[in-house]
């Protein structure tokens, strides 16, 4: 099977590490044309570079940082005047890790703002050009938390289910327009990220990280973490023509560490 992503374009959050940036240079690489968002300018100048450039593909980015939803709705909107976009990847970077009874409420509304708003915004801006092109792959990068809550990451496992929620809700909504909204929980994976929740997990482990990595691969069936571009491998097929009656689910890739179906 053959994704092609030629003539299409592509907005992608988070898109200067870790797994969005694994992302936006598989999309690239696919054949789309991508406009990265981040709050780094520096970053987002280095990484477009990186992209796959070939004939037709004219990527750009701009910056936005996520934490202030308003600037977000704002840079969002002047962009949307100028593109239309066929791909949303909506990815943002997980609140701080620790026990749910011990973080503060502002904690949960600084998440939600991040995540689900933001993810709100997003949409909304992208949707009446996905509506007449009569294409559109909306897919968020949640967590395995949605299916099974992950030990010492109370508030993640809070916000990633609120959003889970309203992904299954706008899959519902926007299925007859040719929109599919999916999520594609990632396992552990070798980011920037992981390397903090190992730090804390490590607590458990008389302050050994490397009891700490050890464990966690011993709970995942493939014995090892994901690298981000196996995360991008599942992303672009879901944006692709291949996945336009998958809509509305939560794709796990995780190396089969989740428990439940």
């Amino acid at each position: 099977m053959n994704i092609d992503l030629t003539g299409k374009n592509a907005l992608v959050c988070g898109s200067t590490a870790g797994i969005g940036k694994a992302i936006a240079l598989q999309l690239a690489e696919n054949g789309a044309t991508v406009t990265l968002v981040a709050r780094n300018e520096e970053k987002l100048k280095e990484t477009l570079i990186e992209l796959a450039h070939e004939q037709g593909q004219k990527h750009n980015y701009f910056v936005a940082d996520f934490s202030n939803p308003a600037e977000v709705k704002e840079k969002v909107k002047i962009a949307a005047e100028r593109k239309t976009w066929h791909i949303l990847i909506n990815n943002t970077g997980g609140p701080k890790g620790g026990p749910i009874f011990s973080a503060a409420p502002e904690e949960f509304i600084k998440a939600f703002s991040q995540h689900l708003e933001c993810n709100q915004i997003m949409v909304q801006a992208v949707v009446p050009g996905m509506k007449e092109s009569d294409y559109g792959r909306i897919i968020n990068i949640i967590s395995t938390s949605v299916k099974q809550p992950i030990d010492g990451l109370g508030v993640s496992n809070t916000i990633r289910g609120a959003v889970a929620s309203w992904s299954k809700t706008m899959a519902n909504e926007l299925g007859q327009y040719g929109i599919t909204v999916n999520n594609v929980l990632p396992g552990f994976t070798a980011t920037d990220r992981l390397a903090d929740i190992i730090k804390n997990a490590s607590k458990r482990f008389d302050g050994s990280e490397e009891k700490a990595t050890a464990f966690m691969k011993s709970v995942v069936p493939a014995r090892r973490f994901a690298q981000p571009g196996e995360i991008a491998n599942a992303v672009a097929f879901l944006a692709s023509e291949a996945a336009s009656y998958i809509n509305g689910v939560n794709l796990p890739v995780d190396g089969g560490r989740t428990k439940s179906l």
